[in-house]
């Protein structure tokens, strides 16, 4: 079933329960209504379905309950089903906004097909909403989208923290984003005006590190007579991003740890410490506990660190976001490169649900580039290559796992969510290679 809704208002009964058969047959979403006041009480300004009514009805008319929605949300559909006599009026509701009329007698396959495109209407719309409420909420930068409830949760937790002054973890794969929620937690905090200074511990070496992060003092070499301030140094009131953490070197990890214990730095060549006021951001990959275990990195650094843990779910856990995401990142694509933003059809729809996404964002954000250029990956964007059963059941794997992503993993609420049997809901997981588990919180 089509998860956006259509709302059917008709007073004659033999007609509506002839439209809604057919609805059902085309596999799509349908409540009836027997009048318009009805249906309305049903509607408010997140409906996410289309409306289709028939003009001629007693007491509150098609015209009628279409203002009364356009009062609501001017851009949920309205499609009023009229006789000859009404052509007039609802050629009048469509400049007024209405989104479609069909005259009485129609095909009903002319119907199904203008409500499809009502609903994708309605859904590009709300997606739309969606990114630009993503958008505000990053104060003007890169938005951290998603909708689902790890992401949701992400979000709360990175509010809560940002403002209280405290280090934290970000732990995450490589490409979901830690970076980004480092620069927002500095964005949202009162710090927001000072420095943010980001340090990849993986990519300096010993011989550097030491000026590099601390400076150096005037006079302590004939050739440099200037004092050369360190990088930890420039986020003095500020914050301070050490990416990749669990990959510093033995001296590096002792050395950020009395920076941490203590607020103050030793330039090279100086004979006092010179104090810092810092917020420490740090940034891992998972199995960083493996790593204190192995003895490749120091277990009161990171105990130092982990006052405050913040996850970055992978895109594989958070499946539902993925149509949202690669929306928004197909139009900044779309923009860097000065072209249209091209049209997804079901076979780029069944990829982006049915792959795995090991790269996590930042290999969501190259397809997206891949694909405004025309150059998908293997298996997408390429209808010809995939026959109409194998894109069926991408498409059907994507929805089954969107539904276990909402409801938690919970098998009772997706079943009755898919309107599948028992028997049949555990067959399609195991068909489609679903774990069950792995969606559970």
């Amino acid at each position: 079933m089509s998860e956006l809704p259509i709302l059917l208002v008709d007073d004659d009964d033999a007609l509506r329960s002839a439209l809604v058969q057919s609805f059902q047959l085309a596999d799509m979403a349908v409540e009836a209504f027997a009048d318009g006041a009805s249906a309305l009480a049903r509607i408010d300004a997140g409906f996410g379905g289309a409306i289709i009514s028939d003009i001629r009805m007693p007491r509150m008319d098609g015209m009628e309950l279409f203002k009364r929605v356009a009062a609501i949300d001017h851009e949920i559909p309205v499609i009023l089903m009229t006789g000859h006599g009404d052509v007039p009026m609802a050629v009048a509701a469509l400049k007024t906004g209405a989104f479609d009329f069909i005259a009485k007698p129609f095909a009903t396959d002319h119907l199904v097909a203008s409500a499809r495109r009502a609903l994708e209407m309605r859904r590009l719309v709300l997606d739309n909403r969606r990114l630009r409420a993503a958008a505000d909420e990053s104060a003007g930068g890169e938005p951290l989208i998603g909708e689902t409830p790890a992401m949701v949760r992400l979000r709360e937790n990175m509010r809560q923290v940002a403002d209280a002054d405290v280090d934290i973890l970000i732990e995450g794969e490589t490409g979901t984003g830690k970076e980004l929620v480092a620069t927002l937690l500095h964005r949202w905090s009162r710090r927001r005006g000072r420095p943010f200074v980001a340090i990849n511990c993986a990519a300096l070496p010993d011989a550097i590190a030491e000026v590099d992060l601390f400076g150096q003092e005037s006079g302590r070499a004939a050739h440099n007579r200037t004092t050369q301030p360190g990088r930890i140094a420039r986020a003095n009131k500020g914050s301070l991003f050490l990416d990749e953490i669990e990959s510093s070197t033995t001296w590096l990890q002792g050395a950020l740890l009395r920076v941490l214990e203590e607020r103050e730095i030793l330039p090279v060549g100086a004979e006092q410490p010179q104090a810092v006021d810092l917020r420490v951001i740090a940034a891992t990959k998972p199995g960083i506990e493996a790593s204190v275990t192995a003895g490749r990195f120091r277990a009161d650094l990171l105990y130092r660190l982990d006052m405050v843990r913040l996850r970055i779910p992978p895109l594989r856990e958070r499946r539902a976001d993925i149509p949202l995401l690669f929306g928004y990142l197909l139009h900044q694509a779309a923009d860097q490169m000065k072209r249209d933003v091209p049209r997804i059809g079901p076979d780029i729809q069944a990829y982006l649900a049915d792959h795995d996404w090991p790269g996590n964002v930042r290999e969501l954000t190259n397809f997206a580039k891949r694909t405004v250029l025309g150059m998908q990956a293997d298996g997408a964007g390429e209808g010809g290559a995939l026959s109409l059963t194998q894109q069926v059941e991408r498409f059907e794997a994507g929805v089954i796992r969107q539904v276990l992503e909402r409801v938690g993993g919970d098998a009772r609420s997706a079943m009755a969510e898919l309107h599948l049997p028992r028997k049949t809901f555990y067959d399609k997981l195991n068909r489609h290679g679903i774990e069950i588990d792995r969606y559970r919180r």
